[in-house]
């Protein structure tokens, strides 16, 4: 960098524009690329800035140019590297704003906004960092504030001026004396313009949020009366700017607002409370939740208004993330407020009485509302902690009447176990009786969500319910499954400092269970297997291995999915580990059991999606038991006899559809480390295999079209075949509906890899390929198919492009 900036200095001062034009480009990416790259060469730097913004003979293009760099320059590099300079620069960048070319005085204006953060960055007193801005002050208020003022302008240049001047007002508004109400007023006037409006709430937030503590008494009401009529206009991103604004001044300017002057705000956040956009709900919410904090009184009739979208949201099945951590922000701000006539019980029977009515639940509410409703629960619950011993009280008298609708009792259950999550659940023993006798349920749901409690009350109070979590899996065999459950969330929420006492035993009774007969167990056990060894991985993943030569197939089997669910989607610790592990893991591709083979390839097909890295130098290896496992089919044929019908069942069906997710899988992960010839011949047998195999191949078959089209080219004709035999088979008459369904579909998918081989235009070369063309073309079935998929995956029809096939 050092040897590039030194040529590009003297480059800067020729007289050739070109030559300067290409010097601010390659800086401009440099300072991008790398931000603060440039920090030392920045006094060598701006005397060819400044002489390209004052020198007569630069163009118009070279000025905007030097600005562009400069503005880059200025974003990614610490102020202090510029204070130094400030006599030097603000008089040629001043110079520039009274440009008569409209994108320079825009331009010029942005530059100044960010030396305006140089003269006193954000939270820095008068004189803090050893610079005096107040000399500079004057001068650069004077230009923007011509621009400000002006009307007759470039809407860029107005947006840039307001921009500019709420950053003065920002950084140094303390400074500006008696002309301060004067750019408020003429902000409030910008908000009012429908031009300028965005720019204005904008650079409003930015003000409102000054550490300045600007004084905004002056254009405090009739600003929040104008921002509250644009929470009703259709474009969305005044709104979302909006609400952000309110939120701002509520939180930073609450004793200057009175309860009055947020009753046009409040009287139109009812309609913005909806899920038809989750984000503008959770912004609004926020926004109340500010109110309820810092404007209580504010809030004082909302029971009728806002509350009942509230509680409609929350009874969503849409409800999740950032919108339902929003409102259990909010609802625990009303509590502790009491900024409302209701109060902890009020609320609380509004969350739960669309539950109490089995006719009303089964109708309406959908299984995600039970658990947004339990954590609602749990948000008042720990918000008001006096309470919470008669709220369980109640939860556990409602899953102990059996005449309570199966809705009502599942929700309780699902509150306790929220409630004990954060440790409020006081006395156990009570609880873990109910919770045994919900497992005896006949209602699936109701045993369901007790396993779900339990895992709960477990996280909450783990030295508490882990040991009779663990007790119960050993002693209640019937029970197991939804034991396992309760463990799985106690290892997936619990911090690893808090698990680690409790490895050994956990670890113990996992391996009691992972020879069960029952796949859904064995796999629930991998689960559990897999994420506790993530708590330790260096102790855990070497005695994980170890397993593999000790166990039955089942073991091993259990063995391998839990080492799917140590590779996740993120950079973990473990990864390093993995990496060498992993090959020792794999190896049982090569096992005599084919379940062990299955969940191998699953496991690799986990690796090959989440952490690609892990497999990639293994595909060697792995590649030929891959390919071996795609062709598993003939010998695992057999006839079963039901009643007086025989029935087909292939045993090698699952084996070979992991195969090919595999395949599919590596397509895009590891292209690079494949033989596409060698894989086209497995893709060609797959176009020929059972139904869920085609639909994928002929997925495949497209996207290795567009990755690598000539190496499909060379084996066009022998992939053409089972096309052709798909999109050309038709359903024997008397079928039930299902099948001709599934052949509809499997038609569709293959014209859409037609498609796809259509588009390449070497294509027209293959006799078989123009054939089978040309009896699209002339079949009125296929044509339909065909026009019918144009557009969707295969795109359209590349060299064949307004062939009439109607």
């Amino acid at each position: 960098i050092p040897v590039i900036v030194k040529a590009l200095h003297k480059q800067l001062k020729e007289k050739s524009l070109k030559s300067r034009q290409g010097c601010f480009c390659l800086l401009t990416e440099l300072a991008h690329t790398v931000p603060g790259s440039l920090e030392e060469h920045i006094p060598a730097l701006l005397p060819g800035i400044v002489f390209c913004l004052t020198d007569k003979s630069t163009s118009s293009t070279m000025r905007i140019d030097a600005l562009s760099f400069f503005h880059v320059l200025l974003i990614s590099h610490p102020p202090q590297a510029f204070q130094p300079h400030m006599q030097m620069l603000l008089p040629a960048v001043l110079t520039c704003i009274d440009d008569t070319f409209y994108k320079i005085t825009s331009e010029a204006l942005l530059v100044t906004q960010q030396l305006v953060k140089v003269m006193r960055p954000q939270g820095q007193t008068a004189t803090s960092g050893g610079f005096d801005p107040k000399p500079f002050i004057k001068e650069v208020f004077s230009v923007t504030m011509k621009r400000l003022k002006a009307t007759d302008i470039d809407q860029e240049v107005k947006e840039s001026a307001i921009s500019c001047m709420g950053h003065m007002v920002c950084h140094l508004g303390d400074h500006l004396g008696t002309e301060l109400p004067g750019v408020l007023v003429i902000f409030l006037d910008r908000l009012k313009n429908e031009i300028t409006r965005l720019t204005a709430v904008k650079t409003l937030t930015l003000i409102s949020a000054s550490p300045l503590k600007i004084d905004l008494t002056s254009i405090l009401p009739e600003a929040l009366s104008v921002l509250g009529s644009f929470l009703r206009k259709n474009q969305r991103a005044l709104k979302l700017s909006t609400l952000a604004c309110l939120t701002v001044l509520v939180t930073h300017h609450a004793a200057s607002i009175k309860p009055a002057a947020l009753e046009p705000v409040l009287s139109e956040i009812p309609p913005l409370v909806d899920e038809s956009d989750m984000h503008v709900s959770q912004v609004s919410i926020t926004l109340l939740t500010c109110m309820a904090k810092a404007c209580p009184s504010s809030l004082a009739k909302i029971s009728s208004s806002v509350l009942p979208g509230v509680f409609k949201l929350i009874h969503s099945p849409l409800l999740q993330g950032g919108a339902l951590l929003a409102i259990l922000d909010f609802l625990q701000a009303l509590v502790t407020s009491k900024a409302t006539n209701l109060g902890y019980s009020q609320l609380l029977k509004s969350l739960m009485e669309p539950f109490q009515s089995s006719k009303t639940s089964a109708d309406v509410l959908h299984r995600q509302s039970y658990h947004s409703v339990a954590r609602c629960v749990a948000a008042l619950s720990s918000a008001s902690p006096k309470e919470t011993p008669g709220t369980v009280t109640n939860l556990i008298q409602q899953v102990k009447t059996s005449s309570s609708p199966e809705s009502a009792r599942v929700l309780a259950l699902l509150c306790l176990g929220q409630v004990g999550r954060n440790g409020s659940l006081g006395g156990s023993k009570e609880v873990q009786g109910v919770i045994l006798e919900a497992f005896s349920s006949t209602y699936e749901e109701i045993k369901t969500a007790a396993s779900c409690a339990l895992g709960g009350m477990a996280v909450g109070s783990l030295n508490e319910f882990l040991p009779f979590i663990l007790k119960e899996i050993s002693a209640q065999p019937r029970r197991q499954y939804l034991l396992l459950h309760s463990l799985k969330e106690v290892i997936s929420a619990c911090p690893a400092c808090s698990l680690s006492p409790h490895v050994e035993s956990i670890w113990a009774l996992l391996f009691q269970h992972c020879e069960s007969q029952e796949e859904g167990t064995r796999n629930l056990v991998a689960e559990c297997l897999g994420k506790l060894t993530l708590v330790n991985p260096a102790q855990l993943l070497p005695r994980l291995k170890q397993q593999l030569k000790a166990g039955s197939p089942l073991a091993r089997s259990t063995v391998v999915t839990a080492v799917k669910f140590t590779i996740v989607d993120h950079p973990a610790p473990i990864d390093s580990l993995l990496k060498d592990s992993i090959g020792e893991f794999l190896k049982t591709l090569q096992d005599s059991d084919i379940n062990v083979r299955r969940v191998a390839l699953v496991m690799f097909n986990s690796a090959a999606h989440n952490k690609p890295s892990l497999v990639q130098g293994l595909l060697g290896t792995v590649l030929p038991h891959l390919y071996k496992e795609t062709q598993i089919r003939k010998d695992l044929i057999r006839e079963v006899e039901m009643g007086p019908f025989k029935h087909t069942v292939d045993d090698g069906l699952d084996v070979r559809k992991a195969a090919f997710e595999c395949m599919y899988t590596l397509l895009d992960s590891c292209l690079e480390g494949l033989d596409v010839l060698q894989f086209l011949d497995h893709v060609e047998e797959g176009l020929k295999d059972h139904y869920d195999i085609r639909m994928l191949t002929f997925l495949m078959l497209a996207r290795l079209v567009s990755l690598c089209p000539a190496a499909v080219l060379q084996r066009l004709d022998r992939l053409v075949e089972p096309l052709k035999a798909t999109c050309t088979t038709k359903v024997k008459a008397g079928s039930v509906k299902q099948e001709f369904e599934k052949q509809e579909e499997l038609r569709r998918s293959a014209m859409r890899a037609v498609a796809a081989l259509l588009a390449v235009p070497e294509v027209e070369r293959s006799p078989s390929m123009a054939e089978f063309a040309n009896q699209i073309r002339s079949n009125a079935d296929m044509a339909s198919i065909y026009q019918s998929v144009q557009g969707g995956e295969g795109g359209g029809m590349g060299p064949t492009e307004g062939m009439d096939i109607s």
